[in-house]
Parts: structure tokens; C-alpha cells; sequence
């Protein structure tokens, strides 16, 4: 199957023999996840249906891997963990943090690692270089994400410093923390680096926002890899995924995925299982 123009793969029929029965029967894994949060997911132009970006791009290498197909839905991603416990879906794609806490709806097969950034208004008019800079100031960042939690976690940051408390207002998708960022409701979006870089980069021809990161701006944050959620009620499913996925990172594959979105740096050289810290 040809994924992208210079990149086709061949199903392995080993691979395949390891998929749950029903899947195979099916031919078909439904995979959740939350559109717009490019570069990860976004629709090919805006009125389409059509998804595209890193974990679709993925999850079609994946699946042609193993010999069936990756039926991406979205879902609101404060829903996505609920709607596979459900049944609804059978896996998640949708740059999400593999945390000890998600371990106890799905099992995580990590793909990437990536930190969080800030997107901020061209040329960073609030001059956000510390974490601390944005203590009493209104922030923006998706409902349910890790980056929230992180958000509350550095109010312990202002109040040690004598500082007012960060003002967080969550989003139920992030694309409406761009537009409250862009009216001036918030001075600051929190979320990954990745698509702080990506939003800056082409929004408006990169004439509206600019990115602040490093550990400094950002805080302290774990090294807690991004994962492919996986349902706990599909046997097989994440051994067959990550056998799938590191056959993929070994053949160069995976890097070619990357480099269409210009991101090799967020790159793993090993898919493994429930790998995070916290």
C-alpha cells in the first residue's frame, strides 16, 4: 500500500496471524481521534472530511503492515479514553501522552516524545521566558490533556514566589485557545512543541504567532512518551500494533513519515509498552 508517494508497504502476514479474530474478520481497527491538533491530525483543507497528518500517516503504515485497514473517527479528546472503554474504538492516535493514570482505560504502545510550548502572539509582545511569567495572566489549553495538568502544577511555581495564580482557561479543542489567543483573551496557548511549531509556522503565512519553549518557559516536565492507546478488551491488538510499528521504525519507514512533517527530532528508535514515568 502506498502510504505517501515515495513510501509503500507490504503487509506481513505474520503480523497479520497476530491480530485479534474479530479484527481480522473485520478487516478493520476504529481508531479515535481528536481533528484539528496539527501536525498530528488535521483535515486535508477546511470543509473536508478527509484527515491527514503524522498519526494518520502512521496509523495507514501501520495498518498496511499488518494487512488491514485504520478507520480513523473523531472524537472530542476529553471523550476518546470513555469511547474506547465503551467499545466504540478500538485504538487511539491522537498525540497522546502515555501517563500511569491512562494506563487503567488502555495500554499505550509509544511512538513518539515530545514537550510542551508555548504558541504566542508574533514576536512574543508579553516576553514570556520564564514559566513564572505568566503567573495572574490568562492561558489557554485543551480540556483533559496532559498539558493541563501541568498548567495546574506550575501554579505552585507563582505561589512560591509570592505570585498571583496563573489564570487557566481550558479549551475544549485547542483550535479555540488559537482564537482566544488571537482576540486576546489569553496572551498564551499551552500545548505541544510540536504543534506550537507547526500552528506558527502556517498560520496566516507565519505573520500571527510565534512559539516559546525550553524548560525554562515550559517548566519542568516528564520525559513521558506519546502513545498509541490500545483497548484492553482487543487481546493481541497491542503486540501485533507494536510489533507492527517497530518492524516500521527498523526499515526507515517511520523516519520517512517524520520527515514529510519536518519533526525527525521527535522520533523513538523503539516501540515500547506502557512507558511511562508518572
Amino acid at each position: 500500500m502506498a502510504v505517501l508517494p515515495d513510501l509503500t508497504i507490504s503487509p506481513d502476514p505474520k503480523l497479520h496471524a497476530m491480530l485479534p479474530e474479530a479484527i481480522r474478520a473485520s478487516g478493520t481497527v476504529r481508531v479515535a481521534t481528536d481533528v484539528p491538533y496539527p501536525p498530528f491530525e488535521m483535515f486535508v483543507k477546511e470543509g473536508s472530511t478527509q484527515i491527514t497528518g503524522i498519526d494518520y500517516d502512521l496509523g495507514q503504515a501501520i495498518a498496511a503492515r499488518l494487512g488491514v485497514t485504520f478507520r480513523f473517527e473523531p472524537q472530542k479528546f476529553d471523550g476518546i479514553l470513555p469511547a474506547v472503554q465503551a467499545g466504540k474504538f478500538d485504538a487511539v492516535m491522537s498525540a497522546m501522552t502515555d501517563k500511569k493514570s491512562r494506563q487503567k482505560s488502555v495500554d499505550f504502545v509509544d511512538y513518539l516524545n515530545a514537550g510542551p510550548g508555548w504558541l504566542v502572539k508574533k514576536g512574543n509582545p508579553e516576553n514570556i521566558a520564564l514559566v513564572t511569567d505568566v503567573c495572574g495572566k490568562p492561558v489557554g489549553v485543551q480540556t483533559g490533556t496532559n498539558h493541563q495538568k501541568l498548567l495546574q502544577e506550575r501554579q505552585q511555581l507563582c505561589k512560591a514566589k509570592g505570585l498571583p495564580s496563573i489564570e487557566i482557561l481550558a479549551f475544549s479543542k485547542d483550535s479555540e485557545a488559537q482564537l482566544a489567543l488571537r482576540s486576546g483573551k489569553v496572551i498564551a496557548d499551552y500545548l505541544d512543541e510540536v504543534t506550537a511549531a507547526y500552528v506558527a509556522a502556517t498560520a496566516d503565512d507565519g505573520k500571527t504567532f510565534s512559539t516559546v519553549t525550553g524548560r525554562p518557559a515550559v517548566g519542568e516536565y516528564s520525559a513521558s512518551p506519546m502513545g498509541i492507546g490500545v483497548s484492553k478488551d482487543r487481546p493481541g491488538l497491542k503486540e501485533a500494533i507494536q510489533a507492527a510499528l517497530q518492524s516500521l521504525m527498523d526499515d526507515g519507514s517511520y523516519r520517512k513519515v517524520l520527515m514529510k512533517y519536518q519533526v525527525p527530532n521527535i522520533g523513538i528508535p523503539k516501540a515500547t509498552v506502557n512507558g511511562a514515568l508518572d
